[in-house]
C-alpha cells in the first residue's frame, strides 16, 4: 500500500509499493507522528507514497514545505500540504468519507477525542522524553512515576471510552487509537532501555489487550518500528540532545 524510499537505516526493510494516486507523506520510520498518518492512510484504503527524512541533515524538502515547524510529517495531496500528524489525521478522514471514520460523529465524542490525543501529546510523549534523557536511573524515577500516572489515567479512558468493545474507538480503529497507540514501539524501548516495565497488564489489563489487539489491526501490522532498531536510534538521539544541551 505505500512506496518507501531513501531509508535512514539499512538495516530497516520496506515494501516497495507504487502508489497509485498523488498522495505523498514525508515522514520518518522513526516517528510516531508520521506513523499516526500512515494508519490512517491504511483505514481509508488509500494508496500513498512515503518519502524517508533522515533529518540529518533535514532535507530541502521539509524546510520547504514545512517552513515555520520544519518538522515531520508532511502531508501532500496533490498541490495542498498539511502540517501536524493530529491536523493530518483529522484532514484524510474529513476528505475521504468512507468508512471506517476515525473521528465519532457526535460533536461531543469528537471533542473529548481531541482532548486525549491532546493529553497523549502533552503529558505522555514528553513523559518517555523525559526518561529517555535522563542521565540515571534517580533522573529518572520521577519521570517513569509520571508515565505510570498517565497510563493508570488511559486505562480508565479505555473502558470509559471502548464501552466493552476492542478500541477507544469502538468496533474500529479511532483518533485515540492512532494518537496513542503510536507511540507502543516507542514506550517498548523506553522499558528496555530503563529497565522498568511501564505497560502491566495486572494494572492495565484494558490497555494490555488493546495493545495486542491494535497491534495486529491490518491497518497497523507491519507499521510498528521494531524495537531493537528504535533503541539504537535512541541511543544516537540521546547522545545528540546531550551535545546540544552542553552547547547552551
Amino acid at each position: 500500500m505505500t512506496q518507501q524510499t531513501n531509508t535512514s537505516l539499512p538495516l530497516v526493510k520496506h515494501v516497495i509499493v507504487m502508489a497509485k494516486n498523488n498522495l505523498k507523506l514525508l515522514g520518518g520510520w522513526f516517528s510516531p507522528f508520521a506513523l499516526r498518518v500512515q494508519i490512517a492512510l491504511n483505514l481509508k484504503g488509500l494508496d500513498y507514497e512515503v518519502i524517508e527524512e533522515t533529518l540529518n541533515p533535514k532535507s530541502d524538502l521539509l524546510l520547504k514545505s514545512n517552513p515555520v515547524l520544519k518538522k515531520i510529517p508532511i502531508f501532500f495531496h496533490a498541490d495542498k500540504v498539511i502540517c501536524e500528524s493530529a491536523i493530518i489525521v483529522e484532514y484524510i478522514d474529513e476528505v475521504w468519507t468512507n468508512a471506517p471514520s476515525i473521528l465519532p460523529q457526535n460533536a461531543y465524542d469528537r471533542a473529548n477525542a481531541r482532548f486525549w490525543v491532546a493529553y497523549t501529546d502533552e503529558k505522555w510523549f514528553t513523559a518517555l522524553r523525559s526518561v529517555l534523557v535522563a542521565e540515571d536511573d534517580e533522573a529518572k524515577k520521577p519521570h517513569i512515576e509520571q508515565a505510570e500516572e498517565i497510563l493508570e489515567r488511559m486505562e480508565e479512558a479505555f473502558k470509559k471510552c471502548s464501552e466493552g468493545k476492542a478500541y477507544f474507538g469502538g468496533d474500529s480503529i479511532g483518533f485515540i487509537d492512532i494518537g496513542f497507540g503510536s507511540f507502543l514501539s516507542w514506550m517498548r524501548v523506553i522499558e528496555e532501555m530503563s529497565g522498568t516495565k511501564l505497560l502491566d497488564e495486572t494494572k492495565h489489563s484494558g490497555l494490555t489487550q488493546w495493545a495486542e489487539t491494535f497491534s495486529a489491526d491490518p491497518a497497523v501490522k507491519g507499521l510498528l518500528p521494531e524495537v531493537d532498531n528504535l533503541v539504537q536510534f535512541a541511543k544516537i538521539l540521546k547522545l545528540k540532545w546531550a551535545a546540544e544541551a552542553a552547547a547552551k
